[in-house]
Order: C-alpha cells, then sequence, then structure tokens
C-alpha cells in the first residue's frame, strides 16, 4: 500500500497526506516507511555510487546509464537504468555522445549542370503520369554495433495520385541507382509523351546519362 500511495504522490504530484487520506492510511505510517525507504536507498547509493563512477571513468566517459547498468549486472549487482541516471547526475557525470553518422544522400557540390525549376510556377497536376518526383534515402544495416554500412533506395512519387511508382536499391547511390528506378517506373507506366521526371540537384540526377 505505501509503495502504491507513494507512486501516486511521485507521479500525479498530490498530497501525501491527501492521498493517505482518501485510502484510509496511517499518514504517520506512510512517512515513517518512506523515512525508511530513504534511508535504505542511501545506504544502497553509497555501495552503488562509487562502482558506477569506477565504470564511468574506466570506459572514458563513454558509457551512458544504460551500459553501465548492464556492467553492474554484469558484476551481479542489479541496478536499474532510472537510478544509474540519478547516480550519474548527482556526481555531476555526463557521457559523451558522439554524433551518429549520417550519409549524404545529395552531392550537389558538382559541375553537371543544373535544368531549370519547371514545378517553380507550374499549376499542381491533373492526372496521373504527368509529373515524377524523385529522391534518395539511405538505410543502416544492422543495428548501431556494426560497421557502418548502408544501403541506398531511389524512389519514384507520382505527383498526383501520392503512389510509388518505382524504386531501386543497390549498395552504392552512384547515377545506375536512380536509373534503375527510372528505368523500371517507365517500362511498366509507359508514360505519354510530356511527362517531367523532378528532382534536387544531386549528381546523381545531373548526371550525363
Amino acid at each position: 500500500m505505501y509503495v502504491g500511495i507513494d507512486q501516486i504522490v511521485l507521479t500525479q504530484s498530490y498530497r501525501a497526506s491527501a492521498v493517505c487520506d482518501v485510502l484510509e492510511v496511517s499518514r504517520s505510517g506512510f512517512y515513517a516507511w518512506r523515512s525508511q525507504e530513504e534511508s535504505l536507498r542511501e545506504k544502497d547509493d553509497r555501495e552503488v555510487g562509487p562502482l558506477v563512477r569506477e565504470i564511468f571513468w574506466h570506459h572514458r566517459r563513454r558509457y551512458g546509464a544504460r551500459r553501465i547498468a548492464v556492467e553492474l549486472s554484469r558484476r551481479g549487482m542489479a541496478c536499474g537504468v532510472a537510478r544509474v541516471t540519478r547516480l550519474l547526475k548527482t556526481r555531476g557525470l555526463q557521457a559523451i555522445q558522439p554524433k551518429s553518422f549520417r550519409p549524404r544522400s545529395t552531392e550537389s557540390r558538382h559541375r553537371l549542370g543544373y535544368n531549370t525549376n519547371v514545378l517553380a510556377d507550374r499549376a499542381a497536376p491533373l492526372r496521373i503520369n504527368e509529373v515524377w518526383v524523385g529522391d534518395i534515402t539511405y538505410i543502416p544495416l544492422g543495428t548501431q554495433t556494426c560497421d557502418g554500412r548502408f544501403g541506398y533506395l531511389a524512389l519514384l512519387m507520382d505527383l498526383y495520385s501520392r503512389r510509388i511508382v518505382s524504386w531501386s536499391y543497390q549498395d552504392s547511390m552512384g547515377e545506375d541507382l536512380v536509373l534503375a528506378a527510372l528505368r523500371r517506373a517507365i517500362r511498366d507506366r509507359q508514360p505519354g509523351g510530356g511527362l517531367i521526371h523532378h528532382t534536387d540537384r544531386g549528381g546523381q540526377y545531373a548526371s550525363r546519362e
């Protein structure tokens, strides 16, 4: 019962005395229990805190709360991530957060030239196969613990229907990637004359082919 009251007080911001009155629980009994719990937590913190600090510095500030909690578990000491987070914060310890590598799917610094943006002053399309828009995105292969490899996906969307009309996936993002998507869309859709193929200014889309 005391644990439940404590959770209500912490999560709902109610006064402990009001919750005790509604549940007809002794206020003095609850406060005595909470005092005892806080004393036990402080005792545990005095034991776990030095280990948290040791693991933190041993791994040169690159272990956050989750990985430290795993390391403590391996040493036979159960300690939740929330508790490790609190211990790190109270000791002024903050792990280094390396920036995730994000490959560039658009390479605009090239000398291949650009076409004008024919959609800039054009009305919205009125039928399918009037405007196709293309783009490239990357897909991480495996988890963050892998070797940082990526696959690349080229997509073509019909601007009127908003449906993907074609796609191509490869392990590199050269012009072959976007040409494969375009050729598949032409083969499957058989568009008439006047179709606009609109993309960004990436080198893949500006190549001679």
